[in-house]
């Protein structure tokens, strides 16, 4: 395939993603602190999209084949986000699926084994300042594990932010992302609301 059929073909996928959100009511609009404490007028919540089985196969199964050229053996996700992406695109690539979730404010894999020296892909549902990431693949980074390849649903990294990562996604976002003391929807005393599932 040459570069103009993949651009293409990417766009198509991006256009369907963009679809399935609108339709899941997955894209909300309003005054929202995001898991990196920056404020945005706009908030994704992928579980909307994901509730729907036929969705998630085939963001799964997107994501699975910009993957199989790393050979990922193993998927890793942070809960509780990326687990049924990351559930999902193990299942396209015919390999097991592990995740980590937080105990006392710490990032831990605690109901697996550690996989060992097995190439791994780290899955996200969406992608801020890759905080979480980055702390879900040390864990198997720590213990010999090989993390060649990274993906997730949404890229809405802001500019210069983690450049160096090479990040495979569905959709690359763009919305403006506010510092808390220079938000302009907290100068327009619009209701703050913290969406999902993490607290710190």
């Amino acid at each position: 395939m040459d570069k103009n059929n993949v651009m293409a073909n990417d766009e198509t996928v991006a256009a369907r993603i963009r679809g399935m959100m609108k339709e899941s009511g997955a894209h909300l609009e309003g005054h929202f602190k995001l898991t990196s404490g920056l404020h945005s007028g706009n908030y994704i919540q992928c579980a909307l999209m994901l509730r729907y089985p036929e969705f998630a196969a085939y963001a799964g199964e997107k994501l699975a084949e910009r993957l199989a050229p790393a050979k990922p053996e193993i998927i890793l996700s942070p809960a509780l986000g990326g687990l049924i992406i990351g559930h999902e695109v193990a299942r396209a690539l015919g390999v097991p699926f592990i995740f980590c979730e937080r105990q006392d404010g710490i990032m831990k894999l605690r109901r697996f084994p550690h996989p060992g020296n097995l190439r791994f892909a780290l899955i996200e549902d969406v992608i801020t300042t890759g905080k979480s990431s980055r702390e879900t693949a040390q864990i198997l980074v720590e213990g010999g594990a090989d993390w060649v390849a990274s993906a997730s649903i949404i890229d809405r990294r802001s500019e210069n932010t983690m450049d160096e990562w090479d990040l495979i996604s569905l959709w690359k976002l763009s919305f403006p992302l506010y510092e808390e003391d220079s938000c302009p929807l907290c100068k327009e005393g619009l209701p703050l609301v913290k969406p999902g599932s993490r607290k710190d």
